[in-house]
């Protein structure tokens, strides 16, 4: 694969739900050490980089083979800060410092520690394909229809919130009878630098679906520790067979 590929971990040093959460020693590593290594071995990816505000995330970071090259600022790290902000920040920087210009950038988020290297290849390789598309985006078939879902209006009524055309009730129809709906699931995204840079935006105009058919292992509160650690103890053995999706069946894994 010709393409410069550069994988991106953001980890900032707050941590509301879970202090030090990037750090914390889960299956014998620190949190984070699993997606470092997770990229370092991925033949594809040829730098892994941290993007932190924090010296003892940086300096863990480099300890398990991670480069941070720069110290993420604090304005870009605050518990409200989109992606886009360190996205953006890293890429300007390593423009700027190094002349460094990756052609995709793999997002991989420490908070998901338990990843398949196939996956994430699979990523790389669908976007490397199509250059017309911006990003390749994993997702999972949503559990819950956001078309039986409400709001509430500014009077205190329930309004839907999607409706079908041509349907007046689709909140009621059985859900066999609804579009299916993914929803984001940040297990990996691969992103070409003009979506941040030209575009503002983390996935584009532009993005493939990658439908990731396995349970999701995302680290957010306390109580998803004991089935992470788990997983991890089990492997990729102890995981259920990947079924097919439905529909995307291009893109699935």
């Amino acid at each position: 694969m010709s393409n410069e590929i550069m994988a991106l971990i953001p980890a900032r040093g707050g941590s509301k739900g879970i202090p030090r959460k990037n750090i914390l020693p889960i299956g014998g590593k620190p949190l984070i050490a699993h997606t470092i290594l997770q990229g370092k071995s991925v033949p594809a990816i040829s730098r892994v980089i941290v993007s932190t505000d924090d010296e003892e995330i940086a300096e863990i970071s480099r300890a398990w083979g991670a480069e941070v090259p720069f110290l993420r600022p604090p304005e870009f790290a605050q518990d409200h800060s989109p992606d886009i902000e360190a996205f953006r920040h890293a890429l300007v920087w390593l423009a700027d410092h190094e002349g460094y210009q990756p052609d995709l950038v793999v997002h991989l988020r420490p908070t998901c520690p338990m990843r398949r290297l196939d996956i994430i290849e699979r990523a790389i390789g669908l976007l490397s394909a199509d250059p017309e598309a911006d990003a390749v985006r994993a997702v999972s078939l949503a559990v819950q229809t956001p078309y039986k879902m409400w709001r509430l209006s500014e009077n205190g009524y329930l309004t839907p919130l999607l409706r079908l055309d041509g349907v007046a009730d689709s909140q009621s129809l059985p859900r066999q009878h609804l579009p299916e709906v993914y929803w984001q699931n940040g297990y990996v995204d691969v992103i070409r630098p003009r979506a941040v840079l030209e575009k503002n935006s983390m996935w584009g105009t532009q993005a493939i679906p990658l439908i990731v058919d396995e349970h999701v292992f995302e680290l957010d509160i306390p109580a998803d520790i004991p089935a992470i650690e788990e997983a991890l103890r089990k492997g990729p053995a102890g995981r259920p067979p990947v079924p097919e999706a439905p529909g995307a069946k291009r893109y699935s894994v």
